[in-house]
């Protein structure tokens, strides 16, 4: 493979984000990949039980930021990858360059040259389906799974309808797809998927050709979400376009179906500990789905949040990490 066309985000822009102090280390993809640069962070011992947290769209590692303190005082080594095309990694800008094989090889990729083992994976959203192959086809380096509102697609699955008015609006003529970033970036979108102002407040003046003034805590949100785009135009956001479009509801092989559906036989088999943390506030990943999941694996366990929506680590990362290492029985 040649090298693909790429831009990079400066380091500028993610100068003094509020809680996340968290420096970028560098992982070459090699050629074969395109000759990419994916960076993450890694915190704490070398030595001690790693902590992966792996992340979907439109997020990056900084989604993790109040759940890596916790881990790091217990004892964990953090290591949080940004995919290609989201956070501090390259950002590819051929729309074709992205599938869900291409990300779960490159996170492959980070696992064994850093050598992982003894890993306990927090997966949410598409970090789902490119974490969990990671554990069904090496398992070996895994002690133990923290599964939030994601998915492994499946024969029978059902994807609902707020899954498929994602897709809707990620498409031509659809309110993300027509916006951003020209009317307003994923950090508005971000400052309202976590409830911390409302559409009304944070996205409609943007989109009759005002502004808005965000509360202090929401502004910081939305820094921090667009911090990897800001700057970059429409070729810097293809990552994010294309995730929506991988979904094996709108595109099976592209969503790699067939190998997530064989990865959720091999989850459910699993006898490695595996916690459920579910935000039941949720319309992509609904709390029926996760719960039926939960029924699938009968020694895991079931913890949910009524007051979280689809991107609990952001707004309840200090209770979820307290939930694992609960599980785990790690003091405190």
């Amino acid at each position: 493979m040649t090298d693909a066309a790429f831009v990079r985000t400066p380091d500028s822009n993610f100068a003094d984000l509020a809680d996340f102090p968290y420096p970028a280390h560098e992982l070459d993809l090699g050629a074969d990949a395109g000759g990419l640069t994916m960076r993450y962070v890694d915190e704490g011992p070398r030595d001690a039980p790693v902590a992966l947290m792996v992340h979907g769209m439109p997020t990056w590692s900084y989604l993790y930021r109040s759940i890596i303190p916790p881990m790091l005082a217990a004892g964990y080594r953090c290591v949080a990858p940004d995919h290609i095309g989201f956070g501090r990694s390259d950002k590819v800008t051929d729309p074709a360059w992205y599938d869900i094989a291409r990300h779960t090889a490159n996170l492959t990729r980070l696992i064994e040259t850093l050598d992982l083992r003894d890993v306990t994976i927090f997966v949410q959203d598409w970090g789902g389906p490119t974490g969990l192959a990671q554990v069904a086809t090496m398992p070996e380096r895994f002690s133990r799974l923290v599964i939030m509102n994601t998915w492994l697609h499946h024969e029978g699955y059902e994807y609902t309808p707020g899954i498929q008015n994602w897709i809707r609006q990620n498409l031509p003529g659809g309110l993300f797809r027509d916006n951003i970033p020209e009317r307003f970036g994923w950090g508005n979108l971000m400052a309202v998927a976590t409830r911390r102002v409302s559409p009304q407040d944070g996205l409609f003046p943007l989109l009759q050709g005002g502004t808005v003034e965000l509360p202090v805590e929401a502004e910081s949100v939305r820094r921090g979400y667009d911090a990897p785009f800001a700057g970059l135009g429409e070729p810097g956001v293809t990552g994010p376009r294309q995730f929506p479009l991988s979904i094996p509801f709108h595109d099976h092989e592209r969503g790699d179906g067939d190998r997530q559906a064989q990865h959720f036989a091999a989850i459910n088999a699993t006898s490695l500990p595996v916690h459920f943390v579910w935000g039941l506030a949720d319309d992509v990943f609904v709390g029926d789905w996760g719960r039926r999941w939960h029924a699938l694996i009968p020694h895991s366990t079931w913890d949910e949040f009524d007051d979280a929506a689809h991107f609990l680590q952001d707004t309840h990362g200090d209770r979820i990490a307290a939930i694992v290492l609960t599980h785990a029985g790690v003091d405190r």
